[in-house]
């Protein structure tokens, strides 16, 4: 394994006096800085305005290789674009570009597989392998920039809702977006970013306590316990009366909407039922509510819903005053959803054995 430390894994502060160390001027640091974040420089040798000597001092101990592809699909249409990489340590993460009207939206993981144990996602179902650093994360928007910047484009949107639960992971997540957000660097703003989690409360607390400015998305997908117990393992833990107090929290503290995310499951969570019990379960939060039919998954039964059992629940919903839209379903044709994709491939890994 390599042992050179990850260069996107340190902060303009932690690189300072090791460049004084180094007798380099401060304004290497923002050089150094700049080429990573603003020129996406990959390579040590990209750094011209650096000396020879300078170079090879910062590639003796750092490497710019985080995350390496070793499977890419664009959908038919070209609006979605999933990479799966290996680690340096060699474990799977994806990353997916969604091509929209007037965004880009990268959603990246935050951990390689995941210990939430959601049944109906492939993630949860390939179980957890190792958290990412900050530096991992930053590697796969870099990644997308690079790309997009070929057209002349950048990215306009981060979500952290794929591989993993980055409240989970929370320390690299906060340290991830924070570089992203850098002035000197992506310079990206807070509102860009949202984290998606399933609820883990005594984090999403300190989430709210934070008072930032990034967006939150709650993992729903059923407005009871007995329910969201049997697809949602973390619920038993941490009920729906303990994450919606903290939803609470975040909402008095922040003032900020919370998007709630519900996997529409054919004949399981689809009925008017569970449509007034999620009016009840949100009356009085800022709230908006993002319907996905099911992407399906191997090793789940479940299918989503008719359309027209969609638009009721959805019209449900907004009747009693609370927004919602039907996220349109993106790459299903090519393996889009969480964890698909490196689920697939461990699977054809297996069979060689």
């Amino acid at each position: 394994m390599e042992d050179r430390k990850l260069v996107y894994d340190y902060s303009r502060e932690d690189l300072t006096p090791l460049f004084q160390e180094w007798n380099e001027p401060p304004y290497r640091v923002k050089q150094l800085w700049e080429g990573l974040y603003r020129h996406l420089w990959e390579d040590i040798n990209d750094f011209t305005p650096f000396s020879i000597e300078l170079r090879d001092r910062i590639s003796q101990d750092f490497t710019f290789q985080a995350i390496h592809p070793v499977r890419e699909i664009v959908s038919p249409d070209g609006e979605t674009h999933k990479t799966l990489f290996y680690t340096r340590s060699g474990n799977p993460l994806e990353t997916v570009l969604m091509h929209y009207k007037n965004r880009h939206t990268l959603c990246i993981s935050s951990q390689s597989g995941c210990g939430m144990g959601c049944i109906f996602c492939a993630t949860g179902q390939m179980g957890f392998k190792a958290n990412l650093s900050c530096g991992e994360m930053i590697a796969q928007v870099l990644y997308y920039n690079r790309i997009l910047a070929q057209d002349g484009q950048k990215l306009t949107n981060i979500v952290i809702m794929g591989m993993g639960e980055p409240l989970n992971n929370f320390d690299q997540t906060i340290k991830a977006i924070d570089f992203l957000n850098d002035p000197q660097g992506l310079n990206m703003g807070e509102r860009r970013f949202t984290i998606s989690t399933v609820g883990l409360v005594p984090q999403l607390n300190r989430f709210s306590e934070m008072n930032r400015q990034i967006n939150l998305a709650i993992s729903l997908h059923a407005a009871d316990d007995d329910l969201r117990s049997k697809i949602i393992p973390i619920n038993r833990k941490y009920p729906l009366s303990e994450l919606m107090a903290a939803c609470r929290k975040y909402s008095k503290v922040t003032h900020r909407r919370i998007t709630f995310e519900w996997a529409l499951i054919r004949d399981f969570n689809d009925d008017p039922g569970q449509a007034q019990k999620l009016v009840n379960l949100l009356k009085g939060l800022i709230a908006h509510v993002n319907l996905i039919p099911l992407n399906p998954t191997v090793l789940f039964p479940g299918k989503p819903p008719r359309s027209e059992r969609i638009t009721q629940f959805q019209q449900y919903l907004i009747k009693n005053h609370i927004p919602c839209t039907i996220r349109l379903r993106r790459g299903i044709d090519i393996q889009a959803g969480c964890g698909q994709l490196a689920t697939k491939n461990l699977s054809e890994q297996n069979k060689l054995c």
